[in-house]
This record gives C-alpha cells, structure tokens and sequence, in this order.
C-alpha cells in the first residue's frame, strides 16, 4: 500500500505528464543546407551486437563501433569498465573517423587476450552517445576427455542410455550419432536422441548388438567434429537368436521376451520445472521405455495447446513453441501409453522475458525556452530497472538543472537553455538481459530560411484545386503567412487555405487568382521571405474527338481531332495506333485537326489515340478503324471486349508496383473500365478478389498493395455490353513485410466467471498482417489505481486474466505486432471483471393506486455496492393467478417487467395488467447475469374495467329480407358482464344514415335483422357491457345486394363483409327493465325514442322529411345462452377473413400475452407465392391483394412460432363495378309495362266471361295480381262480396280491418313474413283452380324465371300511416281499372 507520500508523488507525476503530453519537438527537415550548418550531438549509427563470439583462427578481429554528429564526434573504449589506451597496445587500432576496433595478430598474440566487454564512447561538444555493452569471446572447440569404455551389456527387450557428455563449447556443439562405419544411427520411436545429446533405447532388440555408438559433437565455428570412444553393445537373449529371422512385424524373431509398461526416461520422476525466456523457443521432451514401445501424447491443463504455434518432433517425444509468449505458461503433461498402461509427467511451464521495448526514447529537438520530455519505458518478467544517464554517466551524479526534472521512466525539460543539449541514455535491465537507447536533447536556434527555389513560376489550370508550396525552417519554429502582390493581409479563410508546413491552398483557381504571392517567415531571431507567381490557364481539351469507322479496303478513312486550348500554351498533336507510336508519311498525312489513311488495308485495322499536350496538362480521344472486305458494310453489333493481354510489371516499390497492359479487341463499343483483380497464396490461394477500377483510357497503373502479400493479377475489361474474360495472370509480385498498420478493432473486456474478465478483440485480416507470426499484445491495469501496466503477447483473439476481484474496473489497450516490429497502440477503453450475485434483495414491496390495467408500485432500495456488477434493473415478477370472474380460467405465465432508477425511495407503474384479476407479485435486483434473491410477496386484485371486444360477430343473410346477427362473448370480459349494446347505421354510398342503439342481456349472442328493402345495407359497431361501460367495439358491415346469389336456403350462403376492430367507445345507455312492446310511429322532426322490449331495448331515430320516408327495419331476436368461455393455453384459433377486391380484413383469438407479436404467411395459389407481414394485435387490414385471385392463410406467433393457426382459404371478390338501380332501367321499364299491358287483357277478357256467366273465382282470383301489382292501394272500390271497415279500409292479406290488424299486429309476427308456396284468397282459403293465376301472383322469393321473366312479390304494408306515403292512388293501376269496369 503506498503512503500519503506515495499518492501524492504519483498525483504530481500524472498532472506533469498530463502538462507535458502535448509538446512534440521540433522535426528538421532533411535539407542540406539545414543539415551542414546544424549542430548536433552524437548518434551511434552502427555497433557489433552484444554477444560477439569469433573464431580463433581469424588475423583480424573488428568491433564495430559508427556514430554521426555535428561537429564530428571523437571516439573512446572501455574494457570491463576501464579506459582502453589504444595507443599503448601495436596490435589494437582504430579506424580514421570512426570508432571501429581493430586487433591484428598476424605478428603474434591470442585471441583470448582480449576477452572481455567492451563499450564505445562517441563524444562532441554537445553530449556522448554510447554503444552497447558488447561482450568479446572467443568460440572454443575442446577434445573429448580421454576415456575407456568397457562393452555395455544389456538384456533383450530391456532399456537402455548411451550417455553422450559432450565437451563445452561456445557456442555449444551440435550432436549426433554415428557407427564405426561413419553411417548414422538410425532413429525412429524406438531408438532417438534427446535434447540433451544421449541416446535413448525404449527396449533393446536383438540386432542392436551388431554395431558400435559413437556420439559426435560439430562445433561450427571452428568447422571441427570431435568424436567420443564408441560404446560396444552386447544384448543377452533368452533363446538362440538368428539373424534371418528377424522382421518388422516381429522384431524378436518369435523368442519370449517379457514385456513392460511405459516408465520415464527424460525426464524422470512425475513432475519438473521449465523456464524459458519471451520470444525464444520452448522445447519440452519425454522420453519413455516400454516394451512394446510406448506412444507418446501431449496435452496443457487447462486449455487447448495452441495449434498455430506447436510443433511436434522426434517422433512425438519433443514439444516445440517457437516465439514463447506469457499465455504459453502453464501446466504440460506428457503420457506414455502402451496396451500394458500408462504413465504421466507433468512440466511446468515459466515464462520470463528479458527487458523489451514499449515506449523507446527518441531524439529530441527543441528551440531556447520550449518545454519537452523524453520517455523510456520496457516490460519485462522480472520488471527491468529504469536508469538513467547523461552523456554516459549516472544522471545522479551529473550536475543538477533546475531545467531537467527526471520522473522514474520519463525526463522533463521545462524553459530548456542552449547549454541544456545533451545525450541522455536509457538502460532497462532484469535478470535476463539489458535494453540500452541514447536519445539526444538539441536545443536549436536558427533564424528563418526558406528552403525552396526562388522566384517560382507556376501555371494550373482554370478551376483546379492549387497548392502553392513555400518550404521554411527556423528554431524556434517561425510563423509563416502569405500576402498576394504585396499587399492586404495575410491570405487564409474563404478561397485560401494556409498549412503550417507552409503550403497555400488554392481550393478554386480563376483568372482573377494570377499574381505573385509572398511567403513571409518571422520569428524572434528574424524573418524570410519568396515569392512565387501564379498563371491561371484554360484546359487543353479535344472539342471534336474521332469516332469509330468502318472502311473499305483500298479506300479512304479520316479522323477527326479538332483541339482547343489556351492561347498562351504551346500545344502538340500525336497520333498513335494500339498504343504504338504512329510514324506519318506516304499513306498516313496529318493536318491541323484530322489523320487520313489512304488506300486503307488489313494493316490499318486498330484504335486510333489522338493526344493533344501542353506543358500543364493533355488530353486524348481514341476511335477504331475496322477495314471491310466489300463496298455494302454490314454493321455489325457490338460485343463484349477481349481479355487485355501481356500483363507486365516494373516499378515495384515497398507497397506498390505498375502494372501495364495491351488492350484487347473492344468490338465496336469502346472500352470504359478495366477491373484489375488479385490473388494471393497465402491465406486464400485460388480466390480473385477486385483490387482497383481504372478508367477505359488507361493501360499502366500504379497498383497500392499490402505488406507482405505474394500477388498476381489479372485485368478485365468493360464496356457497354458487358465484362470481358479475365487476363492471363501476372507474374507474382512478392512485397516486403512490415510492421502491423492496423489496430485491432472491436476491444472490450468483460467477466465470464466472477473472478476472471476477457480480453476479446477482433483479430486482423489476413491482409492487414504485413508480416510472419502475427501476434497481439494486451496491456491492462485497475482503473484508477496508478499501478503499472500488466501486459501478455498472444496468437489468439482472446485472452482471460485470472483471479480478479469481483467486477472492478480495468484499463485496457492492445497493439499488433509481427516479426518485423509492433502496430499502434488502440485507445484505452474500460472493461470490467465478472459479475456475481447481488447480496441483498429489495425490500418492503407494496403497492398502490390499483386501477383496472395499472398499479403503484414502492419499495426499498438496495445498496448498489450489493449489486457486484452493474446495476441493470430492479426487476419486478408478477403473474396473473386467477380471475374474479366465476368459471373463466387463466394463463398463470409468470412476467417481467424492469425499474432503472436510483433515487433513495423508488417507485414504478406495473402496466398492462388485466382487469379484474388476482395477481401475485415479487421482485429482484438484477445485474447482467445474476440475480438477488426475491422480495417479500404481494398479492393484490384488480378493478373492474370495460370489456375486450366480442370474440367474434358474425352476419349471414338467409334471405334476401333478412339479416342474422352472431358473436361471441369476450375472451376478457374484464368484470362481470351484463349485456351488449349494439349501434348501427343505414349506409347510403359514402352518408351515413341515423345512429340507432340496441341493448341486449348478457346471455343474448345472436338476432335477426328484417330489411326494409332487398338493397339496404348497413354499418355494425357491437360492444359488449359490464357496470363500467361499453368495452372495445366490434365492427361489422353487410352485404353488397349486388353481390348476393341465390338465398334457397337460411344457411347456403354467408357474406361476410368488411370487418375491423376498434377501440371506439359510444356513450352506453343504462339498461332498463323488460316493459310491454310499445310501436313508435313516424314523425317529421328528428326525435329520439327508447322503447324497452321483452328481450330488446330499442333506440330509433327517425328523420322524415316532405318528399321521404325512412321506414324502421324490424328486429326479430332469438334467445341463446353460450356456455362459459374457457381461456385455452397458447393457441390461436377462430381465424376469419373477410375478403374484398383488393384487401382483406382478418382477425383471430388467442391467449398468448397482450404484447405478443404474430406473423401473417399468405400464399397466392396460383404461384404459390409466400408474403409474411409482422404485426401486433389483431384484427388486421391485410392490403395489396389481387381482385379474384384464391389465398391461403394463417397466423402464428412471432416469439413461439409452433403456436400456429390452422390454414384458411379464401377468394378475393372479382374488381368491383358500379352497380346501377334495376328500376331506372329502360328495358326494366319496358318489361313491367307489357306484363301490365298483358294482364290487363287477360282481365278485361275474363270479365266479359263472367258478365256473360261464366264461371269465375271470384274473390280469390285477384289475390295474386294484388299482391304482385298493389302496394297500401286504400282507396280502390270493392266487389259487394268484399269485407270492408267502417272508414272504408280493406286488408288485402288477410281480410282482416285495419283497426283490427293494429290490435293484433303485436301478438304475431306470422304476418310480417313473405308468403310461401301456395296462397291465401281474401277469405283465407286456398284456391286449386286450374284457371286460377295463383301460380303467377306468388313465388318463393321474387326472382328471374328460366325464360327471363319476373315472377316476384310485393309485401303489402299494412299500416294506415304508411298508405299515406308517396305512391299514387290513380287509376293508373290495372286494379284500378278491373274495378272499374266491374
């Protein structure tokens, strides 16, 4: 733990940092003139490496040692810490101008005089740079130890180790074993060599005996083999052994030799220790005796071993990971396994690193009184030591300087000083090795300069984007602004834009731009200035291009290429032929603005290029010439170009390469684009992926490549009719490897397990990797906590740190990095380590304000702290547990719902609930994966509310008179129901008729509607009632008449028309008691009436007017009591279409949760064509339909899509035409009038009959003519047989008065119904006479007969108020006239 001591020195360090993060030092530009004059301490350019072995028999001995610097530095050595006199010592000296060594011994002397560490000093007046600590050794190559080896007896099929003990050697000897003969041993799982030089047996067969084993040691440097006395082998058999005998399959030739399980050879006991150091090769070796030979196997505890970096070798027995990284560490267990059993050893695997690179130090450059730093900062395992030095002495003992400050890894320079230059070095250093970097501090004064020509002359072209350069250098760095012909004030903003290197930006040159511009530098020590003038010219541009010909052979051909350009520019024509230099002369004449070929042939035939140049810019216009064979061309179509051909590259560079190309044949339609593709070796060999476009006009490209990428390419050609086959490929192009440019994307940490977190990241692309062995380097730190950085390098995308705290705060940056160097650093981001279960759970749970779909919610808070990871949700569970309704079963799914909040005393509205309803409920504290343990729990009830809409409403006309009314009970009655209220309309194209209102009992689920004529239709809104209102309404609408078929039966046929539910709510009478019938007569003035009904409560509003009445349909209700609803569990069901042209309205039931999402699949049948639309809840107004087309449908749930519908089937209705009135009709006029005309005669002819006596059905005969022809007819005079009233009135359907039909009117509803089959004189008998025109004065319902004529009925209204409507009394009527003339 640090001290307030501690804390404070790091809050100091960081605000210091923070101060110093923005200074950058100065960048001197590489200009000669800058660098000859420039004073500047010491660089070391060139040094031997740190561990410099050299073979003995060398005369001359170098040691490199280079440096650079202004004035020229001087150079000294240091051997083993103490000044070396080159001058007292004839073998040793140094070469002019450089601090290179050399020790010469062709006159004597030994190498091994001079070993030891050595260290070159190059010093000027500005500071002293020093080299690495360069250890000198000279390699040896020592004799094998003189030795008698006696014969190595051994039992068959026992183990066996020929010990090898090589002599050390620098550098070590390379081993291997061989026979008397020199011919190597043979080695195989058997028999091999381990790392340590000995020669292993895992069991000994019998012919092992017949050669000696001799171990031989290479020291390369020397180019020497010393070899070892052989060993003599003898192997013991249990019975004779005969050469011959032996074979693969059975070694031991058939003897008995006792077998053995798996023991350990290398190494042994069960478990070791490994250490190896970070990016050196880890070698893990297990060698087994067995008989039969064991098989070895590898594994890592805890985690899979990294396929792209394990390499196994001697027949299994040898692990190797090349480029060791921290994540290698960690547990490896070998097994040796034969039929006999198994054994393992488990090694430990230590990773160390020697000091490394993270922030290495770098010359700095700084003018008098400017602030800087430099930075030394390395990892290591353990971590280095930082120290630093100034001019190669301990910065502690240099002079102190109020100037410098030194902060563990990081110097600041503060209001530097010219005597502040000097070379600082950093040394990092562990117990593995040692990072050393010098890093110079110049501090430079120079008045301004101008680094550019003088007096430049520049001419752009009109409206291109300029730049005009005015290169500057000056310490301290000088301002630099621009002026335009001497005068104003300094050029920026608008049409100017000025760059602090000193460029001026044109965005828009014009005529009005040309002038001289001055660059002016100024600083403290002076200033210095330049002109450069501007020439604003017009394009050089082809104003008429050469087209395309075709030319007969032996004919002429002329292209045009007329140009236009600058008067003040210079301009030149060329001709070129496929890209070829056009030679002119004899048959090829070139004038101002055209090239003619004469007498064309074969020869010719090509592309045409006309290039017009100034000195600023060209342009170019190309055309084909083809040559036909006949004066009558055909032209023929254009086709696709040919592949372009001989594919070249030249040019290469790091990262790019100019590939060039021949065209090919483009087939009358000019070339616009050429796709250049590529194909890489390395990680998708085979693959063509684009690259580049390039306009059609060129033919050499310079191609921008990735690093590390073995390219070829091919190029294809487009025009206007399509792609041409790819090119043949390129050679390959191979570009040299870099440093990663890429960051890794998408970095974040998160906790898997509650005391790890996961390093995750997006690995690069394959191109992105610009060198071998692609690797990443994780660093990550506690937030907040100043510890410095932990870091690991890896192959994956994926690392884990273990153990952490539980969900703490992490800083966390990556970098990639390759064999030739390290990518850039990310950003830092913020991870967090795992999550657990939060302590403490909420308390004090209630509720409040409890409504019909809503309730008030409190509760305790926890303390966030208690969480253990981050704060999500206090989450709230409830479930809905029964309902207060008697018999109506429910779902009890059990919901969520989640409360962010903070505040000290929480609250929350739980929405969405049902009315009605007993509810059970607790909550939780929940964090990303975990949650607390529950709340205490609340049970509470809902209100009453209004009700869901009716489950269904159903219309089906069963006669052309009536309509019948159906529905359902609501799924949701939402409290206890008490009837239905039904408000409907009478629909006159797009008017609505009066509002009229009709209640119901609860028990009540269908009635009958009487029309008032065959062509009435109306507008349904059904809602269903409990004590708080009318719920959701229920829309419905009738039938089209027109669009109705024959009604033979009540049931044949149902049309169900448009039907959508919504949520409109109409004012809802209070029901009234059942009172005796009461008939509501017409008025004329709009009036409101409420007639209360046995089983129906009526409200009518009728509005009469002078010229039309509005006549009340009849309602007849029918009384059905539905059994209770049951809720079923997840199930979609009673599904209905109600088609139209071009839409359908659908709707369906279900008991799944009300924020339920569904899916509607609709399938046209006659492609079978599937169209899917997510929607909510239903009904639905399905659009976009195709008018007569058939359907299948169904519906199922978006979350649950096995909760599925059953299919419907439907047809949408054909295009709807207008239909007209069949009365305003003329041929319907016409026809009505030669039937009346008809029956007429028919009349008169019978009563000159009857006054004749003849036999006549008098009064029966007129019934079936009057109730076909006479509707309400009062006023018509009567046959003394006729029964009359007192005020003159006559019923003509039943013969019954009118006083008399009013009374009775109520107590039967027989009256009101069309008359069927056979029917009723007026004195109530039925007439059978053959002469009678019964059969024609009554018919089932009016319809049209086979022969086209009107057989139908006219209902005759029977109340006097009605009679004194709007049809006339005249004797027009052909009843009229049979009175008449009786």
């Amino acid at each position: 733990m640090l001290g307030k001591g501690g804390h404070a020195a790091l809050t100091l360090m960081s605000l210091l940092l923070l101060l110093w993060q923005e200074v950058v030092g100065i960048e001197v530009p590489q200009d000669p003139k800058i660098q000859q004059d420039l004073k500047q301490p010491p660089t070391i350019i060139k040094q031997s490496v740190k561990d410099y072995i050299v073979d003995p028999r060398d005369n001359t001995i170098i040691i490199e040692c280079e440096a650079k610097g202004n004035p020229a530095p001087t150079f000294s050595w240091r051997k083993n810490g103490k000044f070396v006199n080159i001058g007292k010592d004839p073998r040793v000296t140094m070469r002019k101008r450089l601090g290179t060594l050399e020790i010469a011994f062709r006159n004597g002397g030994r190498p091994e005089d001079y070993e030891g560490e050595y260290q070159c000093f190059a010093a000027n007046d500005l500071g002293v740079a020093l080299s690495n600590k360069i250890l000198f050794r000279v390699s040896k190559a020592p004799l094998w130890p003189k030795e008698e080896l006696e014969p190595v007896t051994v039992i068959e099929g026992s183990t066996l180790v020929l010990p090898c003990n090589p002599p050390p050697g620098l550098p070590p000897p390379i081993i291997f074993w061989m026979d008397s003969n020199m011919t190597p041993i043979p080695q195989d799982r058997r028999v091999s060599m381990g790392l340590n030089g000995d020669l292993y047996f895992s069991n000994v067969l019998a012919q092992d005996g017949q050669k000696d084993y001799s171990c031989n040691a290479r020291f390369n440097f020397t180019h020497t083999i010393q070899q070892k006395n052989p060993f003599t082998l003898k192997v013991q058999t249990m019975e004779p052994y005969n050469q011959t005998s032996y074979n693969t399959s059975d070694p031991y030739g058939g003897r008995k030799v006792a077998e053995s399980p798996p023991t350990f050879l290398s190494p042994s006991g069960s478990e070791s220790v490994k250490m190896v150091l970070r990016d050196e090769q880890l070698l893990l070796e297990c060698i087994a005796a067995g008989l039969p030979t064991p098989t070895i196997k590898w594994f890592k505890r805890g985690g899979d071993l990294p396929a792209q970096k394990v390499k196994f070798e001697n027949y299994n027995k040898t692990l190797k990971i090349v480029h060791v990284s921290e994540e290698d560490a960690g547990e490896y267990v070998c097994r040796a396994i034969n039929h006999l059993g198994s054994v393992r050893h488990s090694i430990y695997v230590e990773v160390k690193a020697a000091p490394y690179w993270l922030d290495k130090p770098t010359n700095l450059v700084l003018a008098p009184e400017e602030n800087g730093r430099l930075v030394c900062r390395a990892n290591g395992n353990p971590k280095p030591d930082i120290q630093w030095l100034m001019n190669g002495e301990p910065i502690e003992s240099a002079q102190p300087s109020v100037n410098r400050e030194v902060l563990g890894d990081t110097i600041l320079f503060h209001k530097v000083l010219m005597e502040s230059s000097a070379v600082y070095q950093c040394n990092a250093s562990n117990q593995h090795g040692y990072l050393m970097a010098n890093a110079f501090v110049s501090v430079l004064d120079m008045p301004p300069r101008m680094l550019g020509p003088k007096n430049q002359l520049i001419k752009v072209l009109v409206n291109n984007r300029t730049f005009l350069n005015c290169p500057f250098f000056g310490s301290p760095l000088p301002v630099l602004r621009w002026f335009k012909n001497g005068q104003g004030s300094g050029l920026d903003g608008g049409q100017y834009r000025a760059y602090i290197n000193g460029t001026l930006e044109i965005k828009r040159a014009r005529k009005e731009d040309e002038g001289i511009y001055t660059c002016v530098a100024n600083s403290i020590l002076g200033k210095a200035e330049n002109q450069v003038q501007l020439e604003v010219k017009e394009p050089t541009r082809i104003i008429e291009a050469p087209t395309n010909q075709s030319a007969v052979r032996r004919s002429k051909a002329r292209f045009h290429c007329k140009v236009a350009s600058d008067p003040s520019l210079s301009t030149k024509v060329t001709w070129t032929k496929d890209g070829e230099p056009l030679y002119l002369g004899g048959r090829l004449k070139k004038d101002e603005e055209s090239l003619t070929i004469s007498s064309v042939s074969e020869d010719d035939e090509g592309m045409y290029t006309c290039t017009v140049k100034s000195e600023i810019d060209q342009d170019s216009a190309s055309a084909r010439l083809t040559v036909l064979e006949d004066a009558s061309p055909i032209p023929l179509r254009p086709d696709r170009p040919d592949p372009p051909m001989d594919l070249d590259l030249s040019d290469a560079a790091a990262r790019s390469v100019r590939l060039t190309w021949i065209p090919g044949n483009d087939h009358r339609s000019p070339v616009t684009e050429f796709l250049v593709q590529f194909e890489e070796d390395r990680w998708e060999p085979g693959r063509w992926q684009d690259l580049s476009s390039f306009p059609g006009d060129l033919n050499s490209v310079i191609l921008q490549l990735a690093p590390y990428v073995n390219y070829q390419f091919r190029v294809i050609a487009i025009n206007a009719v399509g792609r041409s086959q790819p090119s043949r490929p390129s050679p390959r192009y191979k570009t040299t490897g870099s440093p990663p440019d890429a960051i890794p994307r998408d970095l974040r940490g998160w906790g898997s397990k509650k005391d790890n977190m996961e390093i995750t990241w997006e690995p690069l692309h394959d191109l992105e990797r610009n060198g071998p062995n692609l690797q990443y380097n994780v660093w990550w730190r506690r937030k907040d906590s100043g510890d410095d950085w932990t870091n690991v390098t890896t192959f994956q995308s994926k690392y884990i740190v273990h153990p952490t705290e539980t969900y703490v705060p992490y800083e966390i940056k990556i970098q990639a990095r390759n064999d030739l160097g390290s990518g850039p650093e990310s950003n830092v981001v913020i991870g967090f380590s795992g999550e657990d279960k939060p302590k403490e759970a909420p308390t004090e749970l209630q509720i409040s304000k409890v409504g019909g779909t809503s309730a008030k919610i409190h509760w305790k808070p926890v303390d966030l702290s208690s969480v253990q990871g981050e704060f999500k949700e206090y989450r709230l569970y409830y479930s809905r547990e029964s309902s207060l309704v008697p018999g109506l079963v429910v779902s009890k799914e059990k919901k969520t719902t989640g409360f962010y909040t903070t505040v000290p005393e929480p609250s929350g509205i739980l929405k969405d609930l049902v009315p009605y309803s007993r509810y059970q409920m607790f909550m939780v504290v929940a964090n990303n994966r975990f949650e607390s343990p529950p709340s205490n729990n609340v049970i509470f009830t809902t209100e009453e509310d209004v009700p869901d809409a009716p489950r269904f409403f159903r219309i089906n006309r069963r006669s052309l008179d009536t309509l019948y009314l159906q529905w359902g009970k609501p799924l949701e009655p939402n409290g206890i129901l008490i009837g239905y209220q039904l408000i409907y309309h009478r629909v006159n194209g797009s008017r609505l008729g009066p509002q009229q209102i009709q209640t119901f009992l609860q028990n009540e689920t269908e009635f009958t509607l009487r029309l008032p004529d065959r062509s009435a239709r109306y507008k349904f809104n059904l809602s269903a009632l409990t004590k708080v209102g009318a719920g959701e309404v229920y829309a419905e609408e009738s039938p089209h008449f027109t669009n109705e078929e024959n009604f033979t039966d009540a049931t044949d046929v149902v049309k169900l028309t448009e039907a959508t539910l919504s949520s409109v709510f109409s004012p809802t009478p209070t029901p009234l008691p059942p009172l005796p019938p009461t008939t509501i007569p017409p008025t004329t003035s709009s009036t409101t009436t409420t007639t209360p009904l046995p089983t129906t409560t009526s409200t009518t509003t009728t509005t009469t007017e002078a010229t039309a009445t509005t006549t009340t349909p009849v309602l007849v209700t029918t009384k059905r009591v539905d059994q209770n609803v049951l809720a079923p569990r997840r199930e979609i069901w009673n599904l209905t279409v109600v088609p139209n042209s071009d839409y359908a309205n659908v709707n369906w039931s279900h008991n799944l949760p009300a924020d339920s999402k569904f899916v509607v699949e609709v399938t046209l049948d006659s492609n079978k064509t599937v169209t899917v639309e997510e929607v909510k809840q239903p009904p639905i107004n399905l659009r976009a339909l195709i008018a007569g087309e058939k359907y299948r449908l169904r519906v199922y749930s978006q979350e649950l899509n096995s909760v599925s519908s059953k299919f419907v089937i439907f047809k949408t209705k054909a295009a709807h035409i207008d239909q007209v009135d069949i009365a305003t009709q003329g041929w319907f006029i016409g026809l009505m009038c030669a039937i009346a005309l008809i029956i007429l005669i028919l009349l008169i002819v019978c009563f000159i009959k009857r006054s004749r006596g003849g036999k006549y059905p008098s009064p029966g005969f007129l019934t079936g003519f009057t109730k076909y022809l006479v509707r309400d007819k009062k006023d018509l005079p009567l046959d003394p047989v006729d029964q009359k009233d007192q005020d003159g009135s006559f019923d003509y359907q039943n013969g019954s008065s009118v006083r008399d039909r009013n009374e009775n009117e109520n107590s039967s509803d027989e009256d009101n119904k069309p008359l069927q089959g056979s029917q009723t004189s007026l004195d109530g008998n039925v007439k059978e006479s053959d002469d009678s025109l019964v059969d024609y004065g009554e018919g089932g319902d009016g319809q049209f007969n086979e022969d086209g004529s009107f057989i139908g009925q006219y209902t005759v209204k029977k109340d006097k108020d009605e009679t004194e409507g709007n049809e006339s009394s005249e004797a027009t009527s052909p009843v009229n006239a049979i009175y008449s003339l009786a």
